[in-house]
């Protein structure tokens, strides 16, 4: 196992046209080389992991567009962001037009808690579209 911050050399194989449509993505990425993408994947499957745990640590951002007319929902939005403050870290209400807006949420806490959130939010009357997003936090 390798110790924090130390780098180790490691070989895999891969099939030709496997490792061409590897090189042509990453470097449409704009990765410099094939080791800091292949980082990254092992990354983003090991964060993919940590958040299927209810009571891992995560961000998570929620992303509400709603018509600001409709009922009391601009109310209900900060009502729920005052009662979880603990979670809730910023927020920031965009005018898309006349009728529309965007309320985007940052929030933080155990992957069950945000999710539960989410849901609450998301699941409010008035709300057109919502979507959560959660990321894991510890993540080397």
């Amino acid at each position: 196992m390798a110790h924090e911050g130390k780098i180790e050399r490691v070989g895999i194989s891969l099939e030709t046209n496997l490792l061409e449509q590897f090189d042509k993505l990453i470097e449409k990425q704009g990765y410099s080389n094939r080791s800091e993408a292949v980082r990254d994947l092992i990354r983003q499957s090991l964060a993919t992991e940590k958040i299927k745990k209810p009571n891992s640590n995560a961000i998570a951002g929620i992303f509400l567009v709603y018509d600001h007319h409709a009922t009391d929902l601009s109310h209900k939005l900060l009502e729920l962001q005052h009662n979880n403050f603990l979670q809730t870290i910023s927020s920031t209400h965009v005018h898309l037009d006349h009728h529309n807006c965007l309320e985007v949420i940052i929030l933080k806490g155990k992957v069950s808690e945000l999710e539960n959130l989410g849901q609450h939010l998301t699941s409010l009357k008035g709300v057109k579209l919502g979507k959560l997003n959660i990321m894991a936090t510890d993540i080397e």
